[in-house]
């Protein structure tokens, strides 16, 4: 059969495969998107929801480097919510349940849409390489096709090698109902990575009608939506509320007395699992002195009644989850549709990867995804959006995209993967990133979109749309530093009955640059008593105003860090660099620099293990070798 030629091939189609996909077509390059199941594509396979802390930031910066994960939950979420919103701005993130058949039907019909780019249903099964071994060509297909690329990004999730396990029985499968993907795992092998074995698990949908609200708590969204996207102001779409239950001590009773049936711990499943996402079975061994686990009853989309309780993850056999779940308040006659189940799969060693994603043995070939270890659709995304940045650059010949720990929560993910590797599923926590404050999600566009659009993947609606943003937010801020409260200001304030220690009177002649500083004070107060500050500008446009008034100092000093960060990035460490030429270092800091390659000065004292004496040598190394080459 005739070989076909791309420029790109992207195996899978799951959250980091489209974002890969659509970057690659985007920057004009012909790419084939190769999936098990086309009516797949984009399904939300565990959680309803996108985004949660660190996860929503995720998205934001998406959205701002020209991706699409933003719009198309946009288009498809039943709820929103800004998580931590009495908690400070560092640690607020951006969260929406979406209608999942939604979701994905608008995630295919975008591909399908999407010029340069075309879609096939086979599984990968190898890699075409070059004689020598060293570039990838293409891949071949289960079926026998034989498709040619200079560039392959396998984004294959929780399908390669995948088996599920519901108590005793199991299968292999990346989903319930889904096969896994088989094959690929050897060409991986053969490559040189090193693979290992992942767990991670999903709870029981019920059906929406054997369910007594009466006997939960309601939670309903917040009222006003922050689009995940900065394309627009505002999203207009039907709310479904979530309810809340808990598990009792009888839910435990039953979970404890089957606990031997349990794939988990009768040692079955040998892939770690998420400590941050335990199953159910996980919680009771672990925290013995609980008496009720939290329990997010979360509607699954707007067209259907399953419903998915967010909480109670298992691979207990189905028989104990009927039982364990009738215990629960609520859920006496749940009618279970889809039992729970753990699926164990096959990821690669990420440390085997550059940080823009690149193979380390083999030119051409990225990875992104769950199969580099991680966990979490943002996630997922982040990482398939890169990938497909960077083997687009690639093909144009640039230099690749490598975002700094400074700059965004991806940067931070890519940089723990390739630097410090994973033996559990990767889950980014706003913990992670040491300028957090840096990062907020209200401030993705200001510090990605220039560089969405120097790669070329923000159009000019969107810039335009920024650049006015930008001359906004400086407008307002002039506003408010002309803006000096006088007699009466101090009056309407008072009206407004702020609650705090500071005296009003004493804000007498300040501007009102210096009175948003104040922590009882917000634009909505300084908005009412001067409505010129507010009209006719969008609200997230006032309150990113508020947060870089309100934390300026905080940032200014976590802005001097970053510079001294930033000097040991911009030591640059050549790929070819002879660690074994290097006196005076350890052997263990030696092999794992020949075993991580890091690219600068930066990501080398970021290895574990490395001591701060070898970073020194290595600096002093690098010196020489510069005013040699000199």
């Amino acid at each position: 059969m005739q070989e076909i030629d791309f420029d790109a091939i992207v195996v899978g189609g799951g959250h980091a495969g489209i974002e890969a996909a659509l970057a690659v077509a985007r920057l004009d390059f012909s790419v084939l998107m190769i999936t098990q199941n086309l009516d797949c594509i984009g399904k939300l396979s565990c959680n309803p929801a996108i985004g949660g802390l660190a996860k929503g930031n995720m998205v934001r910066e998406i959205d701002a480097l020209g991706g699409e994960m933003g719009r198309l939950i946009d288009a498809t979420m039943i709820q929103f919510r800004v998580l931590n919103r009495s908690r400070g701005p560092a640690v607020q993130a951006p969260r929406a349940q979406a209608d999942k058949l939604a979701y994905q039907t608008l995630a295919k019909k975008t591909l399908e849409q999407q010029k340069n780019l075309c879609i096939f249903q086979d599984t990968a099964v190898d890699f075409i390489l070059d004689s020598a071994g060293r570039e990838v060509r293409g891949i071949v297909t289960e079926r026998g096709r034989r498709f040619r690329a200079a560039k392959v990004i396998v984004t294959t999730g929780t399908f390669l090698n995948g088996r599920i396990y519901i108590g005793e029985f199991s299968m292999p499968a990346g989903r319930l109902g889904e096969p896994a993907a088989t094959g690929l795992e050897h060409g991986l092998s053969r490559v040189g990575f090193k693979l290992g074995r992942l767990k991670t698990g999903t709870p029981a949908r019920v059906h929406r009608d054997s369910l007594d609200f009466s006997r939960m708590e309601p939670q309903f969204g917040d009222q006003d939506i922050v689009p995940f996207s900065f394309s627009y102001d505002s999203v207009d779409r039907p709310r479904l509320p979530c309810y809340i239950t808990f598990t009792n001590q009888e839910t435990h009773r039953v979970l404890a007395e089957n606990m031997h049936r349990s794939p988990l711990y009768s040692g079955r499943i040998v892939g770690h699992g998420a400590r941050y996402c335990p199953s159910i079975e996980d919680k009771v061994v672990k925290f013995p002195d609980r008496s009720r686990h939290q329990i997010f009853v979360e509607p699954e989309g707007l067209q259907t009644a399953e419903m998915y309780l967010n909480g109670v993850s298992t691979s207990m056999p189905e028989d104990v989850q009927q039982r364990f779940i009738h215990t629960i308040a609520g859920m006496e006659h749940a009618w279970i549709m889809r039992p729970g189940y753990a699926v164990e799969y096959d990821y690669i060693d990420p440390s085997q990867l550059y940080p823009s994603l690149e193979c380390k043995m083999v030119r051409g070939l990225y990875v992104a995804g769950q199969t580099n270890g991680s966990s979490g659709y943002e996630e997922a995304a982040g990482q398939g959006l890169m990938a497909g940045i960077n083997a687009a650059r690639a093909l144009q010949r640039k230099e690749p995209l490598i975002l700094s720990r400074a700059e965004a929560y991806i940067g931070v993910m890519i940089d723990d993967l390739v630097t410090l590797g994973t033996e559990e599923p990767y889950r980014m926590f706003t913990s992670r990133a040491e300028h957090r404050l840096s990062l907020r999600h209200d401030s993705s566009d200001m510090r990605l979109v220039e560089i969405g659009r120097e790669v070329g993947l923000v159009t000019d609606s969107y810039y335009q749309r920024f650049l006015a943003k930008c001359v906004g937010v400086e407008e307002i801020k002039e506003l408010l530093r002309k803006r000096r409260v006088a007699e009466a200001d101090v009056s309407a304030l008072r009206t407004l009955q702020l609650g705090g220690s500071f005296e009003l009177d004493s804000s007498m002649g300040k501007t009102f640059y210096q009175l948003l500083k104040v922590p009882e004070v917000a634009m909505v107060h300084l908005a009412a008593v001067d409505r010129s500050l507010a009209e006719p500008r969008p609200i997230e446009w006032l309150r990113q105003v508020e947060l870089d008034v309100k934390y300026e100092g905080y940032v200014a000093r976590q802005d001097r860090q970053v510079d001294r960060f930033q000097r040991m990035e911009r030591m640059k460490i050549a790929a070819d660099f002879d660690y074994d030429a290097l006196s005076g270092i350890s052997n263990e800091s030696r092999e794992k620099f020949k075993r991580i390659r890091p690219l600068s000065i930066g990501q080398a004292s970021r290895i574990s293990g490395v001591r701060n004496s070898d970073i020194a040598i290595l600096m002093v190394s690098l010196g020489r070798w510069a005013k040699q080459a000199g």
